[in-house]
């Protein structure tokens, strides 16, 4: 099992904002989707190829996708990540600076970060990422006003 990240230390002068949390039943139901996604997905395939197996096929896709999800929930629930008024801290000692960010966007039940160069955050299995993107849009407006000033 992964122990949770510890909250880093912050520089002098940034406060922490909040913290952030995959949610348990965001990710059963992401998972959920996924295997059916993935049961329909294997079951067209199989009846395309004119396979004679392509229940079994379909059936076998959501129990893997659920061993999956079994196997990794202690490590995908243990991730964190903190946002404060200078950066959004990234598990791994990694950060993005509120300025640096461009876009940050809900992806289904996940909040993906790009920054001006480019590189892809994803922030996974959010309870309520429309709140986190509100959130992290607010702080980086306030970041811009006081670099401004």
């Amino acid at each position: 099992m992964t122990e949770p990240t510890p909250q880093p230390e912050l520089a002098q002068g940034e406060k922490m904002l909040r913290e952030i949390r995959p949610d348990r039943g965001r990710y059963w139901r992401d998972n959920a989707i996924l295997a059916l996604v993935g049961m329909a997905g294997v079951g067209v395939v199989l009846v395309l190829i004119g396979s004679p197996h392509a229940a079994i096929g379909a059936l076998g896709a959501p129990l893997a996708i659920g061993a999956r999800a079994a196997y990794l929930a202690s490590e995908s629930l243990a991730a964190r990540w903190w946002l404060t008024s200078q950066r959004v801290l990234l598990p791994g000692a990694r950060s993005v600076g509120l300025l640096e960010i461009e876009t940050v966007r809900k992806l289904l039940g996940d909040v993906q970060i790009v920054t001006r160069s480019g590189d892809k955050h994803l922030l996974r299995h959010i309870a309520e990422p429309e709140t986190l993107v509100a959130d992290i849009t607010a702080a980086r407006g306030k970041r811009q006003k006081r670099a401004r000033s």
